[in-house]
C-alpha cells in the first residue's frame, strides 16, 4: 500500500462511506470515490486505482443488494441474467481499461449525465408508480435489457467505471418499466456482477491495492446499508430527487476535472 498521510486516509474513508450512500440509493458512487482516489494518489497508476475502487465498491454494493432483497419486490431471475451478462461485458471492459484516458471519457460522461438529468426533470412522473406504464414487460424487453443494459454498461464499467449504478437504474427503468426503488434494487444485483467481473480481471492483472480496499471497503458497505434503508423507507420520489442532487453535481465535479487541468 502507498504511503498515505492520516488526515488522507480519514478523508477516503468519509468519501467511501459517502459514496456507499449515494450508491445504494441512486448509483453513482464511483464519481465520488474514484475521483477521491485519484487525488489522494496522484502517483499510482490509473489502473491501480481502477482496480481499488472495484474492490471497495462490490462490497458495499452487495451489502446493499442483500438489504435490498429481502425488502423489495425484485425479479431475482431477471436480475441475475442480466448480471451475468453484464459480468461478461465488464471483464471485456477492464481488459482495456490500462490503455484509457480519464481525459477523453469525461466529456463523453458529461454529456450522458446532463441528458440523463434533462430526461429525468422533463418526466417527472418517470419511474414514480410502476403500475402508471400499462405497456407489457415482454420477453423482447428483458432481451434488450440483458444485452443492452447488461453488456453495455457492464463494458463500460469495466472500462471506466464512474456512474455505471446511475445509468443502470435509469435504463431498467426505461426498458423494463419499474418503480425508481425496485429498479435501484434490481441495479445493484447488475452491479455486483459487473464489479466481481472487473474486480476478477483487475485481480489477474495484479493492479488491486488489497489493503487499501479492505479499509475503505468497511466505511463503503456501512453507507450503503444505510442509504439501503433509507431509499426503501421513503421511496421513489426521494430516489428522483437525489438521483437530479447527484447527477448535476457530478457533472459540475467533471466539468471541473476536465477544464482545470
Amino acid at each position: 500500500m502507498p504511503e498515505i498521510s492520516l488526515t488522507v486516509l480519514i478523508l477516503l474513508c468519509l468519501a467511501a462511506a459517502a459514496a456507499g450512500w449515494i450508491d445504494a440509493v441512486v448509483g453513482g458512487g464511483g464519481l465520488l470515490l474514484l475521483p477521491a482516489l485519484l487525488l489522494s494518489l496522484p502517483h499510482v497508476p490509473a489502473a491501480h486505482i481502477l482496480g481499488t475502487n472495484k474492490a471497495v465498491a462490490i462490497v458495499g454494493t452487495s451489502g446493499a443488494a442483500v438489504t435490498y432483497v429481502r425488502k423489495a419486490p425484485v425479479q431475482v431471475g431477471t436480475a441475475v441474467r442480466i448480471g451475468l451478462t453484464a459480468l461478461a461485458g465488464s471483464m471485456c471492459g477492464a481488459f482495456f481499461a490500462a490503455g484509457i484516458s480519464s481525459a477523453v471519457l469525461r466529456p463523453v460522461i458529461m454529456v450522458a449525465l446532463l441528458a440523463v438529468g434533462a430526461f429525468v426533470m422533463l418526466r417527472p412522473a418517470f419511474g414514480r408508480n410502476e403500475a402508471e406504464d400499462t405497456a407489457p414487460v415482454t420477453r423482447a424487453r428483458i432481451v434488450t435489457a440483458i444485452v443492452l443494459v447488461g453488456g453495455g454498461i457492464g463494458f463500460y464499467d469495466g472500462l471506466f467505471g464512474p456512474g455505471t449504478g446511475t445509468f443502470l437504474v435509469l435504463a431498467l427503468t426505461a426498458v423494463l418499466h419499474l418503480d425508481l426503488v425496485t429498479a435501484s434494487a434490481t441495479a445493484k444485483i447488475v452491479n455486483v456482477c459487473t464489479n466481481a467481473g472487473a474486480l476478477a480481471m483487475f485481480a489477474y492483472q495484479g493492479t488491486v491495492l488489497w489493503q487499501l480496499g479492505a479499509l475503505l471497503a468497511v466505511f463503503n458497505l456501512a453507507g450503503a446499508m444505510a442509504g439501503a434503508r433509507m431509499a426503501l423507507r421513503k421511496g421513489s420520489e426521494f430516489v428522483r430527487g437525489v438521483l437530479l442532487v447527484v447527477v448535476f453535481s457530478l457533472v459540475a465535479k467533471l466539468a471541473f476535472d476536465q477544464w482545470s487541468v
